[in-house]
């Protein structure tokens, strides 16, 4: 067997390769919840755009307004379009997951203007990786040499990195943005033009619009109508917030790799460090009578590095914990006249490389690029056409970084999910 060093070096360039690879990849019959609306009428603006004599009819509805519906909406919102953004829930996002945001996502922010949202919210730089096995570690940072020093990963509060996007939206005159549950698609001869939703006071309302995305994250209740979903949940997180803690490398996400799979550590504060412990299967220990409190004491304390221990037990301790199934879902859409599926909803992978927002941003750039020459998109049958052409544009990236998520999570299991006898990790790799 290798030396540990040589391997987790290895490792740690294909973890750098899935950061940078929003930067080194560039981009080179259906019938869904029928529902009887009126014709839409539709007259020239001033700009020469079609749109609509009812001032409700929007160019674009985003139905979810998380990391990729908010940033969508700002971008198509500077790009002139009329957008509502129907979100179901206003307040402060409160999540396990989302906290990372890779050096080629961090570009992507910039190259849509949204860099400023990591800032106020004691967001973290992220430099690279530190790798553990069996009380040994090693370092690999990112190549980021011939970037500006300003450039590499983010970690942070979800929550508080969506707000900024909110608030930066909302800031646009033509971006309405508004609390509210979608809970139908508006189909009429095959054709989607808008959706149904309940307000956050319970009145009951439809919204049209030329173009209906759907951004509405892993637990989509409306992606069922526009792909076919296959749905794999190898895993869950459980998620801990250590307070001060300090971790072995600064400005570090920390990977130990664990008996049966992987231990995260990165920080999301300048005083909170985000533990995220991967337990394979698709149930996990009962938090309510005490299981899971002992297994993470039991089996995982043992395994973290010691200067970490006595943190993570406190945190342990404190309780607060939380578990977030790990789903996968390969790409797999029905091109539908009037509607597109983007983000979790459209797309998965393993979260274990925090692949997911910087996917969700290059598609968010290489959908504005496609629609930015369009005046004109009431014509769905066309569009839909045109729109084809993101599925191919948008591979190099999302594939590279959907391919080495679920083979890294393969590399850094003890167990196969798929097999039931152990095999070591680094083993995998020989």
């Amino acid at each position: 067997m290798a030396d540990s060093y040589v391997l987790g070096w290895i490792l740690c360039s294909v973890m750098a390769l899935v950061a940078l690879c929003g930067v080194v990849l560039r981009r080179q019959k259906w019938k869904g919840i029928s529902m009887r609306t009126e014709p839409l009428k539709t007259v020239l603006t001033s700009n020469g755009e079609c749109g609509s004599a009812d001032a409700s009819h929007a160019d674009v509805i985003i139905v979810g307004a998380g990391v990729a519906g908010s940033a969508l909406a700002h971008t198509l919102g500077k790009d002139g379009r009329r957008l509502q953004v129907i979100e179901r829930d206003l307040s402060e996002p409160d999540r396990i997951v989302g906290e990372l945001l890779q050096p080629g996502g961090y570009l992507k922010l910039i190259e849509l203007g949204l860099e400023d949202c990591v800032e106020e919210i004691d967001a973290q730089q992220v430099f690279g990786y530190a790798l553990f096995k069996d009380g040994k570690h090693t370092q690999l940072s990112y190549p980021l040499e011939k970037f500006h020093s300003d450039v590499s990963g983010r970690s942070f509060h979800n929550g508080r990195f969506i707000q900024r996007m909110w608030e930066k939206s909302a800031s646009l005159p033509n971006v309405h943005l508004e609390q509210g549950t979608v809970t139908s698609l508006l189909e009429e001869k095959g054709i989607i033009r808008g959706v149904q939703y309940k307000t956050k006071d319970g009145q009951e309302l439809t919204a049209f619009a030329s173009l209906t995305i759907v951004c509405d994250g892993c637990f989509s209740n409306l992606r069922r109508s526009l792909c076919n979903p296959k749905v794999d949940i190898p895993s869950s997180f459980v998620g801990l917030v250590l307070e001060n803690c300090h971790l072995p490398y600064s400005n570090h996400g920390h990977v130990i790799l664990a008996d049966p799979s992987p231990i995260l550590f990165y920080p999301i504060s300048s005083t909170e460090t985000r533990c995220l412990v991967d337990v394979p299967g698709q149930k996990v220990p009962s938090i309510a009578n005490g299981e899971m409190a002992n297994y993470l004491k039991t089996i995982v304390a043992p395994q973290v590095p010691p200067e970490i221990y006595d943190s993570f037990v406190a945190a342990v301790d404190k309780g607060n914990i939380r578990t977030m199934p790990n789903r996968s879902m390969p790409a797999a859409p029905h091109p539908t006249p009037g509607a597109l599926l983007m983000g979790d909803a459209f797309n998965m992978r393993h979260p274990l490389t925090g692949g997911g927002m910087t996917v969700a941003l290059s598609d968010i750039v290489v959908l504005r690029d496609l629609l930015r020459p369009l005046h004109d998109l009431n014509d769905a049958p066309m569009l839909c056409k045109y729109l084809e052409s993101f599925y191919t544009l948008r591979k190099p990236v999302a594939s590279t970084i959907n391919t080495l998520a679920g083979a890294l999570y393969k590399v850094f299991c003890a167990s196969p999910i798929k097999q039931g006898r152990k095999c070591d990790k680094l083993a995998l790799i020989i």
